[in-house]
């Protein structure tokens, strides 16, 4: 795949289905305008109605014929995430693209999840394996179906710490959240390995869009600070010539994996440039914690029970 792929052609969608978590701001919006402009039915799953009804009327303003469809997902809620799939799962459409997308970064304070979860941890990661569990009958039902895990480069910073999952014991902002990114990362592998060994018909991939400007850092680090001086200083940063990219740009290793019929399963994405912070489409370096056979599987079934989902053993 070339490093200087900076513009991507998405082929023909119109036999697909989607569902892209987080849709209404940031990469999950972009992410869905482009699917819908391709002609894929994508299915916003977002927490806040009123904000997913204005995303569906933005996308429209540009692609009035777009399919969309919206339904309410709360992430850090596994109820929440268990009546989105179970509805989905009762329509019967098979699903073609999941992109697990949305997400939290680096509150400043320790927050948990409806279920006592650490939030990023339980909202980034666990409830989006909970939902690809709950979905797998749809994305198997397709034959060949995409899951695209969004990362970050923050998972290079992640540590698998078995007796502190939950950041319980010691709370570091950035350490929880390269926590949730490794996991997410963990996750898209092993999924497209046991994939692969049973038949499931998913490729299974992660992307991440290295130093692309989002809601993100608002919902964040910055929470609380709108008009600090860490919220002063990220804004100077977004101005340096060549060091952040917009969405529109972060959004294409996602939307190769999810789209692209030279992705690979298994594959990690990211931005071409200096570092991955930014620039088209290409293979991401995969940090050497997230290539551990004994703990993709150890990761796996602990997540299993924290969330009360089984999936498929691979020889089924």
């Amino acid at each position: 795949m070339p490093r200087t792929t900076h513009f991507l052609d998405v082929p023909d969608l119109t036999a697909a289905r989607a569902i892209v978590t987080g849709a209404n701001s940031g990469l999950g919006l972009e992410l869905t305008r482009r699917l819908a402009a391709a002609g894929a039915d994508v299915t916003l799953a977002v927490r806040n109605r009123a904000k997913g009804e204005a995303a569906i009327e933005a996308i429209r303003t540009g692609i009035p014929d777009a399919r969309l469809g919206l339904r309410i997902l709360d992430l850090s809620s596994l109820a929440s995430v268990a009546d989105f799939a179970a509805a989905e799962v009762a329509g019967g459409r098979p699903l073609d693209i999941l992109i697990n997308n949305a997400g939290v970064m680096m509150p400043p304070k320790r927050e948990t999840t409806e279920d006592g979860f650490e939030l990023q941890f339980g909202g980034n990661y666990l409830g989006h394996f909970a939902l690809t569990a709950r979905l797998l009958p749809l994305l198997r039902a397709s034959g060949s179906s995409r899951v695209v895990s969004l990362s970050s480069i923050y998972a290079h910073r992640g540590r698998l710490t078995w007796d502190d999952l939950q950041a319980e014991k010691s709370y570091g902002p950035g350490r929880a959240y390269g926590l949730s990114k490794l996991a997410m990362l963990i996750f898209a592998r092993e999924l497209n390995r046991r994939s692969a060994a049973a038949g499931w018909g998913i490729l299974s991939d992660a992307a991440h869009p290295g130093a692309t400007i989002t809601n993100l850092q608002l919902s964040g680090p910055m929470r609380g600070r709108e008009n600090g001086l860490l919220a002063r200083l990220g804004h100077l940063q977004y101005r340096v010539p060549g060091l952040y990219q917009n969405v529109d740009q972060g959004i294409l290793p996602a939307l190769f994996a999810a789209s692209s019929s030279a992705a690979v399963g298994g594959a990690y994405y990211g931005p071409s440039g200096f570092q991955e912070l930014r620039g088209g489409s290409a293979p991401a370096r995969v940090p050497s914690r997230a290539k551990n056979a004994a703990d993709s599987e150890r990761l796996w079934a602990t997540s299993e029970q924290l969330a009360g989902v089984i999936f498929p053993s691979p020889n089924r």
